[in-house]
């Protein structure tokens, strides 16, 4: 069973890699910093990082760690960085590495201990793995957070959201789905129909809301939401 929060949070998920899961959490992370919020960010896991001075570096953590007004240290952000582009486990074995389940969980502490709220962004959607059986949902399901699913404006979205959502739904004894952030991870093609109507079909078939949309390289998403309330 999830375990009790002493502190809310919400949990950054995605349809897929790749569909701008940092980019929407920073998004958020600035607004609740702008607020006057301690924020937390945490990133579990990271593959496909890169070398910089003999170490390996997250530019997802970084990005979060930089939009919510770089809190506590970095290297708490994401404590498990691996540089092959693979799942996590399949990277760190690459790497004659193993990765650390209990860190997976035990790395939230620090920012419990020091958060009014904490974002959380697993890798690539909620049935990526982290392990022979085990997958970035069973962190969700843990860690109790809602999730905040990130859908990408494109065709073919409203079957990859309704997945996630059924997926969450399903899962374990199910997972709690604060809603749909719509995003534009790459600028708006002229080619693809679906742009202007794939927000109204996604809020005619998802039961949890859609919250709104994020533009191509927008600084903000195009409706207010009261992220602390929905992470409370």
């Amino acid at each position: 069973m999830p375990a009790t929060n002493r502190v809310p949070g919400l949990f950054i998920t995605g349809t897929d890699t790749g569909v701008g899961k940092t980019y929407v959490a920073a998004l958020i992370a600035r607004r609740l910093a702008a607020d006057g919020r301690k924020v937390g960010v945490y990133k579990p896991a990271a593959s496909g990082c890169r070398r910089q001075d003999g170490s390996l570096l997250s530019d997802d953590a970084v990005a979060l760690w930089e939009a919510a007004g770089r809190p506590g240290e970095l290297e708490r952000v994401c404590p498990q960085r691996f540089e092959a582009p693979l799942a996590p486990h399949l990277a760190a074995r690459a790497e004659g590495r193993k990765l650390d389940a209990d860190l997976l969980r035990r790395g939230l502490e620090y920012w419990r201990r020091r958060s009014e709220i904490i974002l959380v962004e697993g890798a690539g959607g909620l049935m990526s793995p982290l392990g022979e059986d085990e997958y970035v949902a069973d962190l969700a399901r843990e860690f109790g957070f809602p999730l905040v699913v990130v859908s990408p404006n494109v065709l073919g979205t409203i079957n990859q959201t309704l997945q996630t959502l059924i997926t969450a739904a399903v899962f374990r004894e199910g997972l709690m789905v604060a809603g749909v952030v719509l995003n534009h991870p790459a600028p708006p093609s002229a080619d693809d129909a679906s742009l202007s109507s794939n927000r109204r079909e996604l809020a005619a078939r998802c039961v949890p809301p859609i919250f709104g949309e994020v533009g191509w390289d927008a600084d903000q998403m195009n409706d207010a939401v009261d992220w602390f309330a929905l992470a409370r």
